[in-house]
């Protein structure tokens, strides 16, 4: 049990039987009244957002997630196994779990695996990884000032804009969270 002036961005809370994250918080005190706490709180399992309202120094109870350093195998067909890195056990987990991560996802990628009561939760990758472009269009003559960008599908299958100047075959670096590129990566 904590209060709700202990609540930290990422925290995970257990409400009426349901798994809520912590996204974002904020003390408020208005002048005539007691202090509360605004959350805008997370489902893990289905991913609604809502914001809640909680007085000051209210008990909320602490769900138990634990997070473990895993590493991604490959996906069988119908689950994503990884592979615990201290126990070296298996877990398959389902898509809708794994969710946008599988965009980035290769053989052998380090990733982070909450679970809660032996269940997955979500998939937590590093905030950028390194690909390669599989197929882009050639860029045109005279296309190289800044600005402009065009579709490349990646080596997981995933589709990115891309600065015109980039070719398949090129290693890019791309953020997890917004799936945005990042930069070239000089091997």
């Amino acid at each position: 049990m904590a209060t709700t002036n202990d609540l930290k961005n990422g925290m995970v809370l257990d409400l009426d039987g349901q798994l809520w994250s912590v996204v974002w918080f904020q003390h408020h005190k208005p002048g005539k009244g007691g202090a509360v706490v605004r959350t805008k709180l997370k489902n893990v399992l289905s991913g609604k957002v809502v914001d809640k309202t909680f007085n000051a120094d209210v008990k909320v109870e602490v769900a138990t997630v634990d997070k473990r350093d895993m590493t991604y195998l490959y996906n069988d067909g119908s689950a994503y196994v990884f592979m615990d890195k201290s126990t070296y056990e298996q877990l398959n987990i389902q898509p809708d779990v794994v969710g946008e991560a599988s965009h980035f996802l290769l053989e052998n990628q380090d990733a982070i695996v909450a679970v809660h009561d032996d269940l997955p939760l979500y998939v937590e990758l590093p905030a950028s990884v390194e690909l390669v472009v599989e197929y882009t269009e050639p860029g045109l003559q005279g296309d190289r000032s800044s600005g402009g960008t065009k579709p490349a599908r990646l080596e997981t299958g995933y589709d990115i804009q891309v600065p015109l100047f980039l070719t398949t075959g090129e290693k890019v670096k791309v953020d997890t969270r917004t799936g945005d590129y990042l930069g070239r990566v000089n091997s």
